[in-house]
């Protein structure tokens, strides 16, 4: 699929404020209603719009540890892989879960409220999810940047 430079304006004002009404989209990019309605609509069904949501200040609700986990182990087969992003998929905790190269095999990054609270996760974490032989966490002291808008070229 190619997108113009009209689109590429349209998903960088959706990822700024995902509640602009088409009639604001419209003026902002010198469309009419409909195009720009149908520009959208284009957008959401090839995949290039996943979903829009609201962003929750985490600190507001609460949540102010951020943890990065690293994960090693010994397993690599597809069942395994398939076994384990079940469980992870199962943790509220986890924002964002990746495979990796390197010296770590999974990297997980999790919220949540204290210190306690992250233990609590972490014993369930090595008690549900079977064949990790090391797991190694780091505590981010202070978020100094933090966007969901991804840099449209």
């Amino acid at each position: 699929m190619n997108f113009d430079s009209t689109d590429k304006k349209l998903m960088a004002l959706l990822q700024q404020d995902a509640s602009l009404s088409i009639q604001q989209l419209s003026e902002r990019l010198n469309l009419t209603s409909t195009p720009c309605w149908n520009r959208v609509k284009r957008l959401e069904n090839e995949g290039f719009i996943n979903k829009k949501v609201a962003l929750v200040s985490a600190e507001k609700v609460g949540l102010e540890l951020i943890a990065f986990v690293q994960i090693k182990t010994q397993q690599h087969s597809d069942s395994w892989l398939q076994d384990c992003v079940q469980q992870v998929k199962g943790f509220s905790q986890v924002l964002e879960f990746y495979r990796m190269a390197g010296e770590y095999d999974y990297l997980l990054k999790v919220i949540v409220k204290d210190m306690r609270s992250y233990d609590q996760f972490y014993q369930k974490l090595v008690n549900d999810v079977s064949g990790l032989t090391d797991v190694n966490t780091s505590f981010a002291m202070q978020q100094l940047k933090y966007t969901t808008e991804l840099p449209i070229v």
